[in-house]
């Protein structure tokens, strides 16, 4: 018998193994907030709600259609763009400098990519065709630069210190989710009319790319989210600590229960946080649940088992990919707006590949791909221990260390724990695919 059978031997089916595991999960967060903080217990939950947004939306592609996609990071960032682009304030005198020149330089942007996809596709194939395109483009591409970047050094010029961007719209935070996702989702489809076509490892090297180039283009474009010099003090859904903290009425009840008000403000708006991801996530599982066990759901698992077969039954395998794409890079853009709103700003510099697409499959792949319960228990589980695995191991190291003499070894030992924890990554996921192939909550 393998040890992958003993394991799964050894462990209860069904929904009850799902409910041991979701009970030892919460008792890790519910340890958290009794031998260290509520306030950093509530701040890991509010992270794993989103990591878990992340982690479905990645399961959408792979685990109901078998896209092997490692893009997530640049979905996550556009999300977060929205937020600017939607809630924040537009920015003084920023339209007026070069509005109206940036507007018109990506319309022009726009027809002359479409008329070259035009032309390609009405004049016959030969020279003719590739000098038309090729004429199109050029030409194109030195109007839309004639028009563009006169506009983008006066938006940037436009005290830059404080703006340098075009601002946003000003409209309810809450309104940036939804278009973070169909940021996301249009992103999507642009990449997966050219992308979708390749076999799966050239699609993972693809996606990983264009990542990294919507990242580039968030990074050095200062005129829409102000670049490396971030955008601060994001509208938020919930109340700011320090506004509690200066009303009588809420300093009075928090004294009244025994609370320090600056605690007491931290955890009130951490748990409405909690409950407004929490809502996010549940509607998000029965939506995509509801999809899973449809006919849809069944032809994308059939598609995914066996293209093969699913094509010689009149399956259009190549739309349905883009289907399950763009769904799932719009959960993914959903979770980055909702990220973004959490920290109340955004740093495009702090998007990396690490945090932001491999540490998402590892929850994918620890919980279950095809099970969306178990891209939820993964994003709790993989998230605590991204957050608590390094200061465990200050902790587990300096015991025993204590006894040590000074030297070499001790201080090498010290030093280690920093990479605790990408050392705990590697084998919790080399002992999942050891004992657990199919993840701790296999697909049924």
């Amino acid at each position: 018998m393998s040890g992958a059978q003993m394991t799964s031997q050894a462990l209860p089916q069904g929904p009850a193994r799902g409910l041991l595991l979701a009970a030892f999960v919460a008792a890790l967060f519910i340890a958290t907030g009794m031998f260290q903080s509520w306030t950093l217990a509530l701040l890991i939950v509010n992270m794993a709600l989103i990591s878990s947004i992340m982690a479905l939306g990645v399961n959408i592609q792979w685990g109901y259609a078998g896209l092997f996609s490692v893009g997530t990071m640049g979905f996550v960032a556009l999300g977060g763009l929205s937020v600017v682009l939607v809630s924040s304030s537009p920015a003084p005198g920023g339209w007026a400098a070069g509005g109206p020149g940036i507007l018109l330089g990506l319309m022009m942007g726009a027809a002359t990519i479409a008329a070259a996809v035009m032309a390609a596709a009405k004049v016959p194939k030969g020279r003719k065709r590739t000098i038309s395109v090729a004429v199109i483009l050029i030409v194109g591409f030195f109007i839309f630069r004639a028009i563009f970047d006169p506009a983008v050094q006066a938006v940037e010029a436009n005290n830059p210190s404080a703006h340098g961007n075009l601002g946003g719209l000003g409209l309810p935070v809450l309104l940036a989710w939804p278009v973070g996702g169909l940021l996301a989702a249009a992103a999507a489809w642009a990449i997966g009319k050219t992308a979708l076509g390749l076999r799966s490892d050239y699609l993972a090297i693809a996606t990983l790319g264009i990542a990294e180039i919507i990242l580039a283009v968030m990074k050095n474009e200062d005129w829409l989210g102000r670049g490396v010099k971030n955008v601060i003090s994001l509208p938020r859904p919930v109340p700011y600590e320090v506004d509690l903290q200066r009303t009588q009425a809420f300093v009075d009840w928090a004294t009244s229960w025994g609370f320090d008000p600056i605690t007491a403000s931290s955890i009130v708006v951490r748990l409405m946080y909690t409950g407004l991801f929490a809502v996010v996530l549940l509607a998000l599982i029965w939506l995509s649940q509801a999809a899973l066990h449809s006919p849809w759901g069944r032809m994308m698992r059939a598609i995914r088992d066996n293209e093969v077969s699913a094509e010689a039954m009149g399956k259009d395998v190549t739309r349905r990919h883009l289907q399950v794409f763009i769904l799932g890079s719009a959960v993914i853009g959903i979770a980055g707006a909702m990220m973004t709103t959490l920290d109340s700003q955004l740093t495009p510099g702090s998007y990396s590949p690490l945090r932001f697409t491999f540490l998402i499959w590892v929850m994918v792949i620890v919980g279950g791909s095809g099970n969306n319960w178990g891209s939820v228990l993964g994003g709790f589980l993989i998230w605590w221990l991204w957050v608590m695995v390094e200061p465990i191991g200050n902790w587990v190291m300096t015991l025993i260390t204590s006894g040590m003499a000074d030297g070499w070894l001790k201080g090498h030992l010290i030093n280690s724990a920093a990479h605790m924890r990408l050392l705990t990554m590697g084998v919790v996921l080399l002992l999942v695919l050891r004992f657990a192939p199919k993840g701790l909550l296999p697909e049924r």
